[in-house]
């Protein structure tokens, strides 16, 4: 039997080639600096955690996990769309992502805003024209809700709002859970989606997808005070201002708290026959590195 690092391995190798491919006809055209500015960051690299997540829950729900890719793509494109945008100058002015240069250090602040709009319409695209019509809109309506006011950019919105002043822990709870959660509950769900599952597979999803967002976010956190920068692939200590889980709590509670939610969400699968992978992620996200 295959470990977590393998498939998730194999399942990147063929994933990150899949996106490569993407938009290389579209360079030669008369807007080749906008799909240049697009793959840039969408070739960055990256755990691709998102779309892991949609082809272990669907096979979990026993579909066909190949035929899940185009709603891999469409988060992924989602998800890299919102990256661009956070390291604006207007929003968290970084220099660095995953140890390259940020988009707009590259093509400039007009050629980001393009580039992740192109990315944030394009995965809708993809979504409708190549999953079968059930799934295109069960797709649609989880991942537009969770990438839209109510979702990740709310959270965004939430967290500018939140920068000059000390938010209650409500209102942390708030901001991660739209801003980071929403996208992975979405991921999980779509998973679940893309193999026609049952109304407790999707509620097992919500409880999985909710649970190992926090303690993704929780773990961000600590890493921003604990990490090593060449892990990372950015600057640590950018939070530090910020409305954070380990000022909110410390370091000591924050693991707690990781632990925690962890358990619930490996509990959460046993409506599953086999996601010891799942499981393996979970416990994996809790002590990440990088």
């Amino acid at each position: 039997m295959k470990t977590l690092s393998e498939v998730w391995t194999e399942h990147n190798r063929f994933f990150d080639d899949t996106l490569r491919k993407l938009y290389v006809q579209d360079k030669v055209s008369s807007q080749s600096n906008l799909f240049d500015a697009m793959s840039y960051s969408l070739n960055a690299g990256g755990k691709r955690l998102r779309p892991f997540l949609i082809n272990l829950f669907c096979d979990a729900c026993n579909g066909n996990a190949q035929k899940a890719l185009p709603a891999e793509i469409a988060i992924e494109l989602i998800h890299t769309y919102s990256l661009i945008h956070d390291d604006l100058p207007a929003m968290d002015n970084d220099d660095y992502r995953r140890g390259k240069l940020t988009n707009h250090k590259v093509f400039g602040e007009a050629s980001a805003i393009l580039a992740g709009d192109g990315l944030l319409t394009d995965a809708f695209r993809i979504l409708s024209e190549e999953l079968p019509p059930k799934q295109a809109i069960a797709c649609i309506q989880i991942l537009s809700r969770a990438a839209g006011p109510n979702g990740m950019v709310g959270g965004q919105t939430l967290d500018i709002s939140a920068e000059d002043r000390l938010c209650t822990e409500q209102e942390v709870i708030d901001i991660q859970s739209r801003k980071t959660g929403a996208l992975i509950v979405a991921a999980c769900q779509m998973g679940v989606a893309c193999a026609q599952g049952s109304q407790e597979a999707f509620e097992a999803a919500f409880v999985f997808g909710s649970s190992i967002g926090l303690a993704f976010q929780i773990r961000d956190d600590m890493l921003d005070v604990i990490g090593n920068p060449s892990e990372l692939g950015k600057e640590v200590g950018k939070d530090s201002e910020k409305n954070t889980f380990v000022k909110l709590y410390g370091l000591d509670r924050c693991n707690e708290i990781i632990k925690e939610q962890t358990n619930i969400a490996v509990n959460a699968l046993n409506v599953f026959s086999d996601a010891h992978l799942l499981k393996e992620l979970a416990e994996q996200i809790a002590v990440r590195n990088k």
